[in-house]
């Protein structure tokens, strides 16, 4: 009998680490030790978990981390008084990376101050749309501002536009810059007359009866009216900076924008992008992805290029970042920084893949390590679910984040 305890006092029974609230179970394998009964664990209690005697099981969601000695208590089944014994075993609680970031509030009497987290949900055309922006960790770490942002405008003419941008993080007011290149060039386009010429030329492109020379026309004109609006909002943050005294490379900020409109033979879309922030499209089946814009890496990898560099408009693959596409439907259309790209997609070869976008959507949809949803059915409260998502963890990707999703 005391030959049985004794081995089992000795016996090393590796029990896995635990993570903080993330649900946990270890059974013990009771065959190992057929002659010993654990009556009761001591000291689980101090992490928030619990002993099963029947089952012979710890389980739970620990509550914190922690090191601890847990006293397994023990006695010989053929023992008739059932004498105790103990014996103690070196149990962790690992703690959750995300609590290892502290999240200070960022200054609101700076200049340019900033909401850290905002969301944002409403129709769409004949579709919806959720966007959520939200803080990096390393800027809440810092208690510095968010430096991404976004504007969804209903434009006349049955236009609606949606703009994004990302801040660059050396840039001293990047939070200013991206406010203020989403809020303007959405503002620039809130011109019906333009529109109007817009939804004209639209009509004329995709009109398969017309010549192969009135649609080159009418892509140059669409082309070339998108290129002056974004054009005059280069030249408005040359204005903005000396207005504030600032440098204009303290504005550094990546854009993107889709225009879109649904006409009788399809939705439009027109976009434009600089920087490395992607626009997708999913068709209606979701059987095929499309990337609406070239993203500046590569050849400029780890200087991506900003809608305050005046030199994008001298480059030869200017006339390349619009975009005029059309599809007559579509399942849903994203835009997003890099804060969503990066830990999400990694490469930019992976926007083109259908498998890849598969995952996200399945990501979106709770198959995800903290199994949030991002209901896109049922979406009373979808905007609060995008930003609960935004959440996820990922090691060494802690950017301010942003997605949009027309659906």
């Amino acid at each position: 009998m005391n030959k049985d305890k004794e081995e089992f006092r000795e016996e090393q029974i590796s029990i896995p680490n635990a993570n903080v609230k993330k649900e946990y179970q270890f059974c013990f394998d009771s065959s190992l030790f057929p002659k010993i009964q654990i009556n009761d664990i001591k000291n689980l209690d101090l992490v928030g978990l619990q002993f099963d005697a029947e089952k012979a099981c710890i389980s739970g969601v620990p509550t914190n981390a922690s090191q601890i000695d847990i006293e397994i208590e023990f006695f010989h089944k053929e023992d008739e008084n059932f004498e105790i014994d103990i014996k103690k075993i070196p149990f962790i609680v690992n703690a959750d990376p995300k609590d290892l970031w502290m999240n200070k509030p960022s200054p609101t009497d700076s200049r340019f101050p900033k909401e850290e987290n905002v969301t944002f949900s409403s129709s769409f055309l004949d579709k919806k749309i959720v966007v959520a922006s939200k803080r990096g960790r390393s800027h809440a770490h810092e208690g510095t501002f968010r430096d991404d942002d976004f504007v969804v405008k209903s434009l006349p003419d049955d236009w609606n536009v949606v703009a994004v941008a990302d801040g660059a993080g050396s840039a001293k007011f990047a939070r200013a810059g991206s406010k203020f290149v989403t809020e303007n060039i959405a503002e620039s386009f809130n011109n019906e007359t333009f529109l109007q010429n817009l939804s004209s030329e639209i009509i004329s492109y995709f009109d398969g009866n017309n010549s192969e020379d009135a649609k080159i026309k009418s892509k140059a004109f669409v082309i070339n009216s998108l290129y002056k609006n974004v054009k005059q909002l280069n030249e408005a943050l040359n204005q903005f900076a000396d207005s504030e005294e600032i440098n204009l490379k303290d504005l550094h900020t990546t854009l993107i924008f889709v225009l879109v409109k649904k006409f009788d033979f399809g939705y439009v879309v027109l976009s434009f992008g600089v920087g490395d922030c992607p626009i997708n499209v999913i068709d209606e089946n979701e059987e095929s992805v499309k990337l609406l814009n070239f993203l500046d890496v590569g050849e400029f990898s780890g200087g991506t290029r900003f809608i305050t560099m005046s030199d994008i408009f001298s480059r030869p693959d200017m006339a390349d970042r619009f975009g005029i596409n059309c599809f007559k439907d579509f399942s849903k259309l994203f835009l997003m920084t890099d804060g969503i790209y990066d830990p999400k997609f990694v490469v930019e070869s992976k926007l083109e893949n259908l498998e890849s976008w598969k995952n996200f959507l399945k990501d979106l949809d709770g198959k995800n390590e903290d199994q949030i949803k991002v209901d896109f059915a049922e979406d009373q409260n979808i905007e609060n679910q995008l930003s609960d998502w935004m959440d996820f963890w990922s090691k060494g990707n802690h950017d301010d984040r942003t997605l949009a999703v027309i659906y």
